[in-house]
């Protein structure tokens, strides 16, 4: 099967080569453990069981999960193997199983979740670059869409993400989602629903405005997540302009907005901006 699970459109058989993305037909995952470092809604008491995949359609230079979106950092699982993860995380607590960067696996974790599917929510949990036709393949098995949405400029996006297409289609996806998943919670945990989570970045205040305001207008009555922990990594040393933390002027501007307009969800702290969330990658 020629793979086209995401925007890209490698077109190309993954048991012979490797796309865009870096992934072959093996599952390649880095770490599944209990996360405390989502939101509220997401990790709860318990935490979030979250499984960290390898590889990634997006890979964007500032990357805090660089070693293994890009480096692909991994150990490889079978199928098997993966839905007795799910049942693990399930046993040891977890609130929600969280599929952090999943796209490029997701017939692999769909027949992964026909061998066991979880009795708690299954949370999607992506850069928000997908195609509509893998976003309605992956719905009827999980419960939660967490996608990011990270530019309203392409040109950034060709820049930072290389990427040429990305506005158009993460706007596409986002409505999809909507569409597919209506929001309910119980007590105060995220059963199921769309929530979207957007980082601001240094000199794209503006775009951040923007971002919020197509929200609003397009998707109303959808929590967003409003995160302030860029921090240079990766790359992003070769990047002069977002080689930094953001400014308190750049993340007023910003929080002014969101509260202007209304919306709905979680603010996070600009002194959140630090390595220390980063995962330790030690199921490499």
């Amino acid at each position: 099967m020629l793979c086209n699970r995401c925007p890209r459109q490698c077109n190309i058989d993954r048991s012979k080569n490797i796309g865009f993305c870096g992934a072959s037909e093996k599952i390649k995952i880095a770490k599944y453990s209990l996360f405390l470092y989502e939101e509220p809604c997401i990790s709860g008491k318990g935490g979030s069981g979250a499984v960290f995949f390898s590889g990634c359609s997006l890979k964007c230079v500032f990357c805090q999960n660089y070693e293994i979106s890009t480096l692909q950092q991994g150990k490889e699982i079978t199928i098997a193997e993966l839905a007795n993860i799910f049942r693990e995380l399930e046993n040891n607590g977890a609130d929600n199983i969280n599929l952090v960067n999943p796209t490029h696996y997701i017939l692999e974790i769909i027949e992964a979740l026909k061998i066991y599917r979880p009795s708690i929510p299954i949370v999607y949990n992506s850069h928000g670059y997908e195609t509509e036709e893998s976003i309605r393949l992956i719905a009827p098995y999980i419960d939660v869409f967490l996608p990011d949405f990270k530019y309203y400029d392409n040109e950034c996006a060709k820049r930072y993400s290389h990427c040429n297409n990305y506005v158009e289609t993460v706007t596409k996806a986002l409505k999809v989602m909507r569409e597919l998943k209506s929001d309910v919670f119980e007590n105060d945990m995220m059963k199921q629903g769309l929530l979207i989570r957007h980082m601001i970045m240094p000199l794209q205040s503006n775009q951040s405005v923007q971002i919020l305001e197509w929200i609003k207008n397009n998707l109303p009555n959808t929590k967003v997540s409003l995160m302030a922990q860029y921090t240079p990594y990766a790359k992003a040393c070769e990047y002069k302009e977002i080689n930094r933390r953001i400014t308190k002027r750049e993340y007023q501007k910003v929080v002014n907005k969101y509260l202007e307009l209304e919306l709905d969800g979680y603010i996070q702290e600009r002194e959140s901006a630090s390595c220390v969330y980063i995962p330790k990658w030690d199921f490499c």
